[in-house]
């Protein structure tokens, strides 16, 4: 991991992220304390229960986040993408433990003093409410996909929310307004099996599946192609007969 100062008027990440609602005047405060940090695949970023030094807005790559139980096991509860605020303001400890799922460039905002850009900051204020109810509004849908959904619909569905926001964050090689996809999984088989909540059997299964439909693509073993992004979002929203 390394860092190196940044530019705010030149991040890919800027308007969707919680600097997307500040002044001019603002956006300069705010470089004035931000700092690049690289991570390569598999580097802890966060421990949790751990006081954080830093937040950080995510700028390339996918940040895993896992919670740890009573008995040291781990399990996967969220992923971040470019655009996505890590870390919890005004929060003594982290609540959850994050891991650079693949290669990761985060924007860095040291702890002090962003907390108190925030207090001074109604934009900043404002945009991490928005991000908060969003990750919320995240959590419910998943709280379904676990505990609705088939095994088919839950592989579709993870598959859509990365393509989708790869596809947002321009991160894929399809051309804009195309329907098309190209991305690479940012979890490894048995990663999926947990953040689903299936086994790695049933994820391979489910893969070959949709392969063998024509759904998906595989270039490689990570690198996935949906020539058709309409045709997976009906299988992740189809119901179950």
């Amino acid at each position: 991991m390394h860092s190196q100062e940044t530019a705010c008027e030149t991040c890919a990440v800027r308007h969707r992220s919680v600097c997307g609602a500040l002044s001019d005047d603002e956006i300069v405060r705010l470089n004035g304390i931000a700092r690049f940090k690289h991570f390569q695949a598999g580097s802890v970023i966060l421990r949790d229960h751990d006081q954080p030094d830093y937040f950080a807005n995510v700028v390339t790559g996918v940040v895993k986040l896992t919670k740890t139980l009573t008995d040291g096991r781990q399990q996967i509860v969220g992923l971040q993408f470019p655009s996505d605020f890590l870390g919890r303001p005004f929060r003594s400890k982290s609540p959850y433990f994050a891991e650079a799922a693949n290669d990761v460039t985060l924007c860095t905002f040291e702890r002090g003093q962003f907390e108190r850009l925030v207090k001074e900051t109604p934009g900043i204020e404002r945009r991490l409410f928005e991000h908060t109810l969003d990750e919320l509004d995240a959590a419910q849908e998943w709280m379904v996909l676990l505990g609705r959904k088939s095994a088919s619909e839950k592989i579709a569905s993870f598959l859509l929310m990365v393509v989708k926001r790869s596809r947002l964050m321009g991160c894929t090689h399809a051309s804009a307004g195309s329907e098309t996809g190209r991305f690479d999984l940012p979890l490894s088989r048995s990663e999926i099996a947990d953040y689903l909540g299936l086994t790695i059997e049933t994820v391979s299964r489910q893969i070959t599946g949709l392969k063998r439909q024509g759904v998906i693509h595989l270039d490689g073993t990570r690198t996935v192609i949906v020539p058709d992004v309409a045709k997976l979002e009906k299988l992740a929203e189809q119901e179950k007969e």
